[in-house]
């Protein structure tokens, strides 16, 4: 398993009682998967940019497509532009790769057999690890899904501490794109309510 497939299973978990946006989990997604790439050698973060290593390919599918997506010219491409890009649609491919393996399950909510259905971590080794990982309040994890709403019953007050420069670089780039969608959604809002509010008139 890596982070980001373990941020997936605490964001989706009955257990978690913060609805996590689509769009955020997806920028998050895309910030853990480099700090894995980070991790594993497979890449650096130099200032603001990311430049490619010459760690073998990830063994896990998910990480091993973003690994043959990180850009091999120079200058190389910058953080900030790495989470739009893998970002876009990045929650609804692991919710398919993970249902796909089995890590994933589909129930319906209510007693009536044709209620809502919903999609939540099934029992498995997976689930169990990145339960762990949450419960142990593992640094990056905590960060990242604090990022987008889940706050783990962390203090406002408590930052997080990286030994790695790279992380808390990636990490702060995460949480200005969230910021920088919410601030796309709201003003997309505020557009839509001034357009209704023509139609309906004085």
């Amino acid at each position: 398993m890596t982070t980001a497939r373990d941020l997936f299973l605490i964001g989706m978990s009955p257990e978690s009682k913060d609805s996590v946006g689509q769009g955020d989990l997806s920028l998050a997604l895309a910030g853990a998967e480099l700090i894995d790439l980070v991790g594993a050698g497979t890449a650096t973060v130099d200032g603001d940019r990311i430049v490619p290593g010459e760690a073998a390919t990830p063994d896990d599918r998910l990480l091993a497509d973003a690994a043959a997506g990180l850009s091999r010219q120079a200058p190389y491409e910058q953080v900030e532009d790495w989470l739009w890009r893998r970002g876009r649609d990045l929650s609804a491919t692991y919710q398919a790769a993970l249902e796909d393996e089995g890590e994933l399950t589909r129930k319906r909510s209510g007693r009536l057999s044709f209620g809502t259905e919903r999609v939540e971590p099934a029992d498995t080794p997976g689930r169990r690890r990145a339960t762990d990982r949450w419960e142990e309040k593992e640094p990056v994890l905590a960060a990242l899904a604090s990022v987008v709403g889940i706050d783990g019953g962390r203090r406002p007050d408590e930052e997080p501490g990286f030994d790695d420069e790279a992380v808390t670089t990636v990490v702060a780039a995460v949480h200005d794109a969230v910021m920088e969608l919410e601030a796309v959604r709201q003003r997309r809002n505020i557009e839509n309510s001034a357009f209704a509010n023509l139609w309906r008139g004085p």
